[in-house]
């Protein structure tokens, strides 16, 4: 229980690694909020949680939406008090040629990697008046990108500088603002692709064991940047 009565808010919980991470804090004694925009997945899970002894509440939400995000952190602040915890998970795959890729896509990826990551940790940030942590959930795709992914490595390389310009930020009020970069991973991410269990993919709960031990370290400490990736999965060079 490292993470006992701690207060936590992870985006995008609702399926794949954003759902592991939330069941991994639970399961460490963090009183969770879950958020996505899906009612009944968020309910299912919120239930899971409950079962195996944990503390969950869901509140849905569309973290591309300012209105929305501060909802969610009015809602932890009323039922909870300010966060010790932030995980932004939330976000979306795109594999259009650059050629092909509409203003309208773009727009649509840059919004929910890192806009509603610029959204929650600013509205965490204003909460974290004591300290805390934000863990922000990258790409390894933000180190070597593939072929036809414009939109999504832009708003992974971005999540990384905003993620250092965060960290800097929060220094003087004690918030550690970090990274972790998945590498393939089943998961919702790309549906009828991602979901489905291949060989050279990690568990998501693989992932969530990071963002766990990320958590749990001091509050003057911070594991600022990690990767974590199958052993066969090619890296540098990869296609």
């Amino acid at each position: 229980m490292r993470l006992r009565d701690r207060i936590a808010i992870v985006t995008g919980s609702s399926s794949g690694i954003g759902r592991s991470i939330a069941r991994g804090l639970a399961d460490e004694g963090a009183r969770v909020i879950v958020a996505a925009r899906s009612t009944d997945k968020l309910a299912t899970l919120v239930s899971e949680i409950e079962a195996a002894g944990g503390k969950a509440q869901a509140v849905t939400s569309d973290v591309t939406d300012e209105a929305q995000v501060q909802a969610l952190f009015r809602t932890c602040r009323e039922s909870y008090g300010a966060p010790d915890l932030v995980v932004n998970n939330a976000g979306i795959a795109d594999h259009t040629p650059s050629t092909e890729l509409s203003l309208q896509r773009w727009n649509e990826v840059i919004a929910i990697n890192l806009t509603s990551v610029f959204l929650c940790s600013r509205e965490a940030m204003r909460l974290m008046t004591g300290g805390g942590r934000i863990i922000n959930i990258g790409s390894i795709s933000a180190k070597v990108p593939r072929q036809n992914t414009a939109a999504y490595t832009a708003s992974k390389f971005g999540l990384e500088g905003l993620t250092r310009s965060l960290a800097l930020d929060g220094r003087e009020n004690g918030i550690a603002v970090s990274m972790l970069h998945p590498g393939s991973t089943t998961s919702s991410l790309v549906p009828g692709i991602t979901d489905q269990p291949r060989p050279g993919s990690m568990d998501p709960d693989d992932v969530a064991r990071v963002v766990v031990l990320m958590a749990s370290l001091p509050a003057d400490v911070n594991l600022f940047e990690s990767t974590i990736l199958p052993v066969s999965m090619p890296f540098l060079g990869r296609g």
